[in-house]
């Protein structure tokens, strides 16, 4: 296999016509949105930046998985999740920008914590600059392990040496050890930190769980695309789908147990500086979504992913990771806006335009990442294997 047995990553014209067109409408919705009701549009905007670095850094976590584990079988489909830790930038760019531009949508940065003696740590801890400093340094480590993995494994497309796996396998295994500690820090600064008297130790592993999970459903409907679209064909097959399926199956169930394991021991402590996060979330007006967050991350991928032979039908499979995506989405939503909004959900103009503008600017970067290197990584030593999986 070489560069050119491999047609070519494009989108057609249409295509990039649309996804500009979304941009440019989030582009537009959320400066007119800065200006007419700034706290649901930066809400929005850290919903969409939240949500598109889970789906960065998820790329980045697969590829740094299997490269420790020394697993094989992913790596004809390896530069899809590559691919997605390749837009890990926009993600960073979008939540620099808030953390400039807009940070009283944290209410901390307003209300003055030093004055109650029981948040004495918490006043330190969300001292504006120290969330900045911290902020940078989450940033530029998950920026620096993914340039350093992706141009490795660009070099040795060019020279075949095996001494590239070797290095990202031991970049691999530093990044994840760091990774575990700068995810849960950003998930309690980003997220928790919006509704500061709230607490939860399960918060970070959480957020992971949701985080590679909506990853897994992303390189699922990418890599089917790429094989509709030719690039991937005859390279994806049943057994790749089928681990892909497995492991969403698994992360379904994580997921819920994390999810539980939270709800359970708040509920079961009832103590009300913990109970009042879930309190707001049952409220009427958030309570339809509280359930369908359950219903889409556990229900209907549980239900549909027991049988093996789902998890090898194309189609099962593109619509499960739909519905997972979206289930990612009222996740991230019911974490971010109860705290912002108040007792009443919140989605119209600025929300809508702000969504369509991150999945524009998404598509935009995801498409150049591809086109910029070979689909398939042609010359590491297990790609053979990886192709006759099975």
């Amino acid at each position: 296999m070489n560069h050119e047995t491999l047609p070519p990553v494009a989108i057609s014209a249409t295509t990039r016509t649309t996804l500009m067109a979304l941009t440019a409408i989030g582009v537009i919705g959320a400066v007119a949105g800065a200006f007419m009701a700034p706290t649901r549009m930066w809400a929005s905007w850290l919903f969409v930046a939240y949500y598109l670095l889970g789906l960065s850094l998820a790329g980045l976590v697969f590829v740094a998985i299997h490269y420790t584990t020394g697993s094989t079988w992913s790596v004809a489909i390896r530069r899809v999740p590559e691919a997605l830790a390749g837009t890990l930038p926009l993600a960073i760019a979008m939540l620099a920008v808030l953390f400039v531009a807009h940070p009283q949508l944290y209410g901390w940065t307003t209300d003055d914590l030093g004055s109650n003696p029981a948040l004495a740590f918490k006043h330190m801890w969300l001292s504006r600059p120290f969330f900045l400093v911290r902020a940078f340094v989450y940033g530029a480590i998950w920026l620096l392990f993914a340039f350093a993995i992706r141009q490795r494994s660009r070099r040795q497309d060019r020279d075949g040496d095996p001494r590239w796996t070797q290095e990202n396998f031991r970049l691999s295994a530093a990044f994840l050890v760091l990774f575990s500690f700068t995810v849960t820090l950003a998930s309690i600064d980003w997220v928790m930190s919006l509704e500061y008297h709230w607490f939860s130790t399960i918060f970070g592993v959480y957020n992971f769980a949701g985080l590679f999970f909506s990853g897994l459903a992303a390189i699922v409907l990418i890599a089917l695309w790429l094989e509709s679209a030719g690039p991937l064909r005859g390279v994806l097959n049943e057994a790749h789908l089928h681990d892909l399926g497995k492991l969403m199956l698994a992360f379904s169930i994580f997921w819920m147990y994390i999810w539980f394991s939270q709800y359970m021991l708040i509920w079961y402590t009832n103590i009300p500086e913990e109970t009042s996060y879930f309190v707001l979330r049952q409220q009427e007006g958030w309570f339809g979504l509280f359930l369908l967050n359950i219903f889409l991350n556990w229900v209907i991928p549980f239900m549909v992913l027991l049988r093996r032979d789902m998890k090898m039908q194309r189609r099962t499979m593109a619509a499960v990771a739909a519905i997972v995506l979206i289930g990612r989405a009222v996740d991230i939503y019911v974490m971010v806006f109860p705290g912002i909004v108040g007792e009443s959900p919140t989605f119209g103009i600025w929300e809508i335009a702000v969504t369509l503008g991150g999945i524009g600017a998404f598509g935009l970067v995801l498409a150049a990442v591809l086109k910029g290197s070979p689909v398939v990584p042609i010359a590491d030593p297990e790609l053979v294997e990886s192709l006759q999986y099975h």
